[in-house]
């Protein structure tokens, strides 16, 4: 009897042994090792709804490699584990970017990063992808570079006789179902099952890189924003309908605008066929206009150059009081002609030198030292002699934000947040904390994952391409991460991420 015991106490411990958690068979292509589900939600139907960032847009450019590694369509590609259906994209042409329009160029080629020069440079080549050539079938990646919230709710925003006249968008003229459509319709019309949308960021980005100059592209009001984005998500949840939406990040942490240093000037800059001219330049301009700015009290807008050091440039700000008449008559009291005075009167009367909490666009560092140009900087030089911007004509406000315009931009960003939280909690949907997201990149230590680091470092962070406001490939693929953690925390699915060593930190020149 005692030995049947012990035998029936052996096999009963083999028999727990071979069934314990260590010996459960795990599906590896799930999050948790359980069985895949999609948990409530049902990806059968997927669309996706944003602008540059949902179209794939990157190194100044839309272009077939960076289209397919689009968030959207990593997206796609694993809700394919849990049901998920086909999923379309309006690939362009090419892989050199760029837009024609009547056969003329109207966007410019992809950048890459030339490590001859360690500059990003555009790629040779002219693009093959024409507006007016309409794509034909739906697309479910319904991404629009440019596209701001209201656009959504735009009749004829992909009218392809509205793109010369900037009031239609040429990617969505491309794939607009009608001349007459929205790109909301274009995605209600498909009978989604689930979508994303991710929108707003244009709102403020236009503004912000513009130099906060509202006659060049304004910031969107809250109020405006709000009444948009409730019409969009009562339309998208319409019957239960589940989805994603994600909160924008505050556009002034993007690498665009930490590239240029206030003090961009080195002595390199200042020094021409082997003569550095900051005692030229102290003596013939800055030094006169100190002196006669001194003597308004206002001697600090612009001081003598350094001739060691790097040095602040000038520019233009439109919170200074303008001097311009005050300035002429001292100079000219000065002993200065009256033609001269005027000039520099005009040209420095709301002119300061760079200070370190200015920020200074990106697109700046194409015209520093270059000739003002009204087709380009919205502004030309009055005088020959006071040619170069930044040195001797001041930047003009399209190149630099000031302190008072990031806090607008804070504050329209703060608002906008505020309505997608409310959405997303009033509708029940998942949230993507893009601005979280955008803050950790911006710490020394990045955000780690799959053993790799990334951080906003403009080239080197990984998170960025060129264009310093896009994401580049492995970019797109944290955030698809980050949309798939925010569905299965709200749905209760399962859908794995993918890994990050799979995608490149930079498109190469050729591809």
């Amino acid at each position: 009897m005692i030995k049947n015991f012990k035998w029936l106490l052996l096999v009963s411990l083999t028999f727990a042994a071979c069934n314990s958690d260590d010996d459960t068979i795990k599906d590896t292509n799930s999050s948790d090792g359980l069985p895949l589900t999609s948990g409530t939600a049902d990806f059968s139907k997927y669309v996706a709804l944003g602008d540059s960032f949902a179209a794939g847009f990157s190194d100044n450019a839309l272009f077939i490699k960076g289209q397919e590694g689009a968030y959207p369509n990593i997206l796609a590609q694993q809700f394919a584990t849990v049901g998920g259906g086909t999923f379309t994209t309006p690939f362009t042409n090419d892989n050199i970017g760029g837009l024609l329009l009547g056969g003329n160029v109207i966007t410019g080629s992809r950048l890459y990063f030339d490590t001859t020069t360690s500059t990003p440079v555009s790629v040779v080549g002219t693009p093959t992808t024409e507006v007016t050539t309409h794509l034909s079938g739906t697309f479910t990646n319904l991404g629009v570079p440019g596209a701001k919230s209201f656009h959504l709710l735009a009749p004829g925003y992909g009218n392809p006789a509205g793109v010369a006249a900037g009031t239609a968008n040429p990617y969505f003229a491309r794939f607009a179902s009608s001349p007459t459509t929205t790109v909301l319709a274009d995605a209600i019309s498909q009978n989604p099952t689930f979508f994303s949308l991710w929108i707003g960021g244009n709102d403020e980005l236009g503004y912000a890189t513009s130099g906060g100059d509202p006659t060049v592209n304004p910031l969107t009001p809250a109020a405006t924003f709000d009444a948009t984005y409730k019409t969009l998500i009562a339309q998208l949840t319409t019957g239960g309908r589940k989805g994603v939406i994600a909160n924008l990040p505050v556009i002034t942490t993007l690498p665009y605008f930490y590239v240029i240093k206030y003090n961009q000037l080195t002595q390199a800059n200042l020094t021409v066929s082997g003569v550095n001219l900051v005692n030229t330049l102290n003596a013939q301009l800055y030094g006169p206009i100190h002196n006669a700015l001194a003597y308004l009290g206002q001697g600090d807008r612009i001081k003598l150059l350094s001739s060691t050091g790097n040095n602040p440039m000038i520019m233009v700000d439109e919170n200074l009081t303008d001097l311009s008449a005050s300035l002429k008559a001292v100079l000219m009291g000065g002993g200065l002609d009256a033609t001269t005075a005027t000039v520099l009167g005009q040209v420095f009367g709301k002119a300061r030198q760079t200070l370190p909490t200015d920020l200074i666009c990106l697109s700046a560092s194409a015209r520093i030292g270059k000739t003002p140009s009204v087709a380009i900087d919205g502004i030309a030089s009055p005088s020959p002699s006071l040619s170069q911007l930044g040195i001797t004509f001041p930047l003009p406000d399209r190149y630099v934000l000031l302190p008072s315009e990031v806090s607008e931009i804070e504050t329209a960003t703060t608002a906008y947040n505020l309505t997608i939280k409310t959405a997303s909690e009033t509708n029940n949907l998942a949230l993507v904390d893009a601005k979280s997201i955008m803050e950790e990149l911006g710490k020394p230590n990045g955000i780690v994952s799959d053993n790799y680091t990334l951080t906003s470092t403009f080239v080197t962070g990984g998170a960025f391409s060129l264009d310093g406001v896009h994401p580049s490939p492995r970019g797109y693929a944290l955030i698809a991460n980050k949309f798939i953690e925010a569905i299965n925390l709200k749905y209760g699915s399962n859908i794995k991420a993918v890994n990050l060593g799979n995608y490149q930190i930079l498109f190469p020149k050729t591809l």
